[in-house]
């Protein structure tokens, strides 16, 4: 069953129409890669998922509700988590006041965001703004995960980290992965490390959805053709 749908999206960032006509289906339990070249519409995609945009044409439809009409905070309370680029965690409060702010009832819980990253019960009385930023990351998926979400978003979630940290993250998503039944979307570059995660693949070219498929069916030609250089 699909939990998320978009049909047809259109919408405008800024001054610019940013998206010409997006499709995207993620069913319960799936995790969903999101990929293009930059500028492509990705990050404008989300926004729209997560109610970050207003006013998209088209169907954006939440386990059969059309929430395209929602405030931002409607759609977390359905079960929208989005861990954004760039990590944006409140700097002056602590790694556990970062977690408690974001938390609503359910299984995620201090405990088990501790367990998928221990570094975080470690950090625990330290501002968050003193954190490496790998460190921010993690604390960013465990900000996310407090909401206790049904659909996880990361935009770009292992940007700029160092290769130690990256592999820690890609770790935790497998994890949930193999552990949880989150629906996860995942816009990243990757693709070795998607390979090991990702159920399907959506491709967007110029605001366009152009190809998908599954991981395997990630030919040489489709990624010279859409996600080369």
């Amino acid at each position: 069953m699909s939990l998320l749908q978009l049909e047809q999206i259109t919408a405008i960032y800024g001054a610019s129409q940013a998206l010409f006509g997006v499709d995207l289906t993620i069913r319960e339990g799936e995790v969903v890669a999101l990929m293009g070249r930059n500028g492509m519409g990705k990050s404008t995609t989300i926004k729209v998922i997560s109610r970050l945009l207003k006013n998209p044409q088209g169907q954006v439809l939440f386990d059969g509700q059309d929430i395209g009409a929602l405030p931002a905070h409607k759609a977390a309370r359905l079960g929208i988590g989005l861990v954004p680029e760039g990590r944006r965690c409140f700097t002056n409060l602590t790694v556990r006041e970062n977690l408690f702010a974001s938390a609503r009832p359910g299984e995620w819980d201090f405990a088990r965001v501790h367990a998928l990253f221990p570094r975080l019960e470690e950090r625990g009385d330290q501002l968050a703004g003193s954190l490496s930023g790998g460190e921010q990351q993690m604390l960013a998926i465990g900000r996310a995960l407090m909401t206790n979400p049904r659909l996880l978003i990361l935009d770009e979630a292992t940007e700029g980290l160092a290769p130690v940290v990256r592999q820690e993250i890609w770790a935790a998503i497998a994890t949930l992965k193999k552990t949880t039944s989150l629906s996860i979307l995942v816009v990243d570059k990757t693709i070795s490390e998607l390979r090991q995660v990702a159920d399907s693949v959506f491709i967007l070219e110029r605001g366009v959805s152009v190809w998908h498929g599954t991981m395997s069916d990630l030919s040489a030609e489709v990624k010279d053709r859409y996600l080369g250089v």
